[in-house]
């Protein structure tokens, strides 16, 4: 006979109700601390639950949880707005939390906030969860996914643009333009996965036309305005670069506007190109040339996903696709 709710009870010192509430991801009388020793000991004991009665809490909620991660950049707009106007005829509420940036101890007060009460299921928008919270998250047995989002190995859900691509397509249009010395700026290449792969697309690029990126070309960051900044004040008045590859939509304007701020004028003395596509691209000036993702579509894929009753595919990459501004020129040798 298998492990039983008054086993866990048993062994965790509190009531066979406060199990069952536990485990079924219900609000009730017990804190984060009683819950976390309850699953803890359910696992330990091996607890498996039984699926049709998971299934059934499950498809009762009305609840879907979107944990989003506060990284100083304005993606998340679109994807929420794809998920609000897919969950909304679904007869789905959309609980929206925030985990801080990188920052473990909020992403644990987020989490447990969800799993306390009943929920459809878990999106979570770019957010790197701390090895910790993730295992919290998978012992919840709640479906989740994560949103615009990388992560290494093929068990990993996650609905996102191939970020290998993103850095690849950008430094392609760049050298389709002419430009050879093109620089990777404010994208996070020292810890994001995401950033990884975004600059080994921008190398492999660089590779096919026969050019090895110096280190003054990349300037690593957090993808935010003040990163753009910092990458372009690097560079100098005199940079060593026709074009710049911006980490996101703020950061290009960053760097845009520090160009300014060293006697530059851009297209004309640099060529600026970013990561993402949001309205910011069209209300600033120049105009910025985007790698523009789909993001409104990653937020309606997480919602269908909730919604889904067979198993998805665990990962799906969304289209991108290049949309040519003001900022970007031809590269003409100047003499």
């Amino acid at each position: 006979m298998g492990v039983t709710i008054k086993d866990i009870a048993k062994q965790a010192g509190v009531s066979p109700a406060t199990v069952s509430r536990v485990l079924a991801n219900k609000a009730g009388f017990f804190g984060a601390q009683t819950a976390q020793k309850v699953r803890q000991t359910a696992k330990e004991l091996g607890y498996r639950k039984n699926t049709a009665a998971t299934e059934l809490v499950t498809q009762r909620s009305h609840d879907l949880a979107v944990i989003v991660n506060t990284t100083k950049t304005n993606f998340a707009t679109q994807i929420i707005e794809g998920i609000q106007a897919t969950a909304f005829p679904a007869d789905l509420n959309v609980i929206i939390l925030y985990a801080g940036d990188g920052d473990a101890e909020r992403q644990r007060r987020a989490l447990e906030t969800v799993i306390e009460r009943s929920v459809r299921g878990i999106l979570l928008l770019s957010v790197d969860l701390a090895p910790e919270n993730l295992a919290l998250l998978q012992s919840t047995e709640i479906p989740y996914c994560f949103l615009s989002i990388s992560f290494e190995g093929p068990k990993m859900p996650f609905i996102t643009s191939d970020d290998w691509q993103v850095g690849y397509q950008a430094t392609k249009y760049l050298l389709e333009r002419g430009h050879r010395r093109i620089g990777l700026a404010a994208v996070d290449t020292q810890v994001s996965i995401t950033g990884q792969l975004r600059e080994a697309g921008y190398r492999q690029a660089l590779a096919e036309a026969g050019i090895t990126p110096r280190p003054a070309w990349i300037h690593p960051g957090d993808y935010s305005y003040p990163a753009g900044q910092a990458a372009m004040q690097a560079y100098g008045a005199h940079p060593d670069v026709t074009a710049v590859l911006a980490g996101s939509d703020l950061a290009g304007i960053g760097v845009m506007n520090q160009a300014r701020m060293l006697g530059l004028m851009v297209p004309v003395d640099l060529s600026v190109m970013s990561i993402d596509g949001t309205d910011l691209c069209d209300i600033v000036q120049p105009q910025l040339t985007s790698l523009t993702q789909s993001f409104y579509d990653m937020g309606v894929a997480g919602v269908k996903r909730m919604l889904a009753t067979e198993t998805p595919q665990p990962q799906r990459f969304t289209p991108i696709q290049v949309v040519a501004r003001d900022s970007v020129v031809d590269f003409v040798t100047r003499t």
